[in-house]
This record gives structure tokens, C-alpha cells and sequence, in this order.
């Protein structure tokens, strides 16, 4: 899809262009240039290319069919939960995480002049963030595909009675005021991105460091299944510090669920653990084993 906002397209062709010439450097992400995903695009691989695509699903065809080696997606917020469709694009894509990188996120109310508003656009995401900013000013939020896209629709469109919520830096590439910084709810506003590539790191080569593996697995429709499935992890002392369900299929029968956990595959510890929840699951895939960018605990 090309449905970037007028105003971000010059900005978009430029990017294209460099990333065209080097695609093994080219780094994809979601959003228009100023987005936060570019932001991090460009702080977690400062020598990448970055790359922007209109939706997550076109910045992993990217990395699928060619165009770039990378690219970076964000999977959770601190503030507003995980981002809708992630855990269904990553299993789906066949890509690999390679790497995680986590940002904090500063919005900012930005617009053609003054106000009052009536509405602001952001990407949800974004809009969630900052629910109680928008609420108590009797703004209306308004959905759009991402945050600097937002910003270039706003610019577009020259109504001085709409905002967007973006990064600061959208303000600029757009020709927007910013109206008030640090509008997020939450002062450690904070998001998680994961690198992907198309083939996986090997687990051999993180010996020695912090590293997370990430999986996701279906249960067998049987009596305590998840709690034998989860039991290896616990006999065998590897520290599962995510774990998340949701829906496989329109039934409501067959529950996934997306983990992460200390360690990598040829430790045997986490071998044993991993051949455990796999012997009682019907489904176990691993989506990539990756140094730690961030303690937890």
C-alpha cells in the first residue's frame, strides 16, 4: 500500500530510494518518516537504511521478498498493552527475531494553530497513551495509521480545529506548532520493539550472553494441559517472563499463547523445558532466540 498523506511523500520517496540502493542495509518499519518506529529504526541499527512502509504487514514483506534485511516492529507498550495484530503477523510472517530494543515514547499535541480542538489524530496506539490528556480537554480521538502520518494528515488537510499526536520531531517535518509537549499519560511511557531478519540467529553464537528466546504454542485440549505445559519451565529453572493467550480461528476452542524466556536452545536446561511444554502441546514454535536488550526483574 502507498496511502502515506501528501505531505510525507517527498520524505518517503527520498527514503525509498536510499534503502533501493542497498537493500541488505534497509531496515523496514511501519509509519511515516518521523514516526517513533523510525525513531527506533534508526537508534537500534544507527547504520541501516531505514525504510517506511504503510502497514506492519508491508514492512515484513519487505524484509520477505528482498527489499530490506530488517525491520523493526513494535509488540508492546508500558502504558497501553500490546499492539493489536502482533501476535498473529509474527508467527505468519516466517521471519525471525534477532534482536529487541526498547524506547521510551514522548507524544506531543501538534497543529496548525492554537485551538481550541475538536479532534486529534493519532495512531491508537498513541490515542491510548494519552486517553486522560484528550479526555479531560473534551478532544476526540481519531484513528490513523500511525503517529507522523498523522501529523503529515493534519498539515494536509490546514484545519485549525484538528491535532495530532506524534513525536515532536513530526512538528518540524511537517510545518506543524506544537501546541503542548510530553502529553502521554505516563512519564515511563516506554515501548518494545523486536528486530526481524529472515533467517535466525544461532543460539550458539549467544553463549555467554543474556539472551531470550521467544515462542509461541498451542495447548492439547486436555484437563490441566497448560499447567503441565508450563511445569518444565518451573522443574528446570528457566524464568518465563512473558506469557500472553489469544484466539486461534473464529471457535474460541483452540488458544495460543506467546512467551518469553530466559536463555537459548543448547543450554539443557532450557532444552528440557522447551521438550516438555512441546510434549504436551500441539503446536510449539520457536520465533527466534535474541540478546537481552533490556534487564528484566
Amino acid at each position: 500500500m502507498h496511502s502515506f498523506p501528501g505531505p510525507a511523500i517527498a520524505l518517503v520517496d527520498r527514503l525509498r530510494e536510499a534503502a533501493g540502493a542497498d537493500p541488505a542495509r534497509a531496515i523496514a518499519f511501519q509509519g511515516s518518516p518521523g514516526a517513533n518506529s523510525h525513531r527506533a529504526a534508526t537508534e537500534a541499527r544507527p547504520e541501516a537504511l531505514p525504510l517506511p512502509c504503510f502497514s506492519f504487514e508491508d514492512a515484513l514483506e519487505a524484509v520477505k521478498d528482498g527489499r530490506a534485511g530488517q525491520a523493526i516492529i513494535p509488540i508492546e507498550n508500558s502504558q497501553h498493552g500490546r499492539v493489536a495484530d502482533i501476535h498473529f503477523l509474527l508467527p505468519e510472517s516466517g521471519l525471525s527475531i534477532v534482536g529487541e530494543y526498547f524506547m521510551e515514547i514522548h507524544h506531543a499535541l501538534m497543529a496548525k494553530g492554537p485551538g481550541p480542538f475538536e479532534a486529534a489524530y493519532s495512531h491508537p496506539q498513541a490515542l491510548g497513551q494519552s486517553r486522560l490528556f484528550l479526555r479531560e480537554r473534551g478532544i476526540v480521538p481519531l484513528s490513523h495509521a500511525d503517529t507522523a502520518g498523522a501529523a503529515a494528515f493534519v498539515a494536509e488537510r490546514n484545519d485549525p480545529k484538528i491535532a495530532a499526536i506524534a513525536p515532536a520531531i513530526a512538528a518540524e517535518l511537517y510545518g506543524l506548532d506544537i501546541i503542548e509537549e510530553r502529553v502521554e499519560d505516563s512519564a515511563d511511557n516506554m515501548t518494545r520493539f523486536v528486530v526481524l531478519a529472515a533467517d535466525p540467529l544461532d543460539p550458539a553464537d549467544l553463549v555467554g550472553t543474556e539472551a531470550i528466546t521467544t515462542f509461541v504454542f498451542e495447548v492439547r485440549n486436555i484437563p490441566a494441559a497448560l499447567y503441565k505445559t508450563l511445569g518444565g519451565f518451573a522443574t528446570n529453572g528457566v524464568n518465563m517472563t512473558k506469557l500472553e493467550s489469544y484466539q486461534k480461528g473464529a471457535s474460541f476452542s483452540a488458544t495460543m499463547f506467546y512467551a518469553d524466556i530466559h536463555g537459548a536452545p543448547g543450554d539443557p536446561a532450557v532444552d528440557r523445558a522447551l521438550e516438555e511444554c512441546a510434549y504436551f502441546s500441539k503446536e510449539l514454535r520457536i520465533l527466534g532466540t535474541y540478546r537481552q536488550g533490556r534487564k528484566r526483574g
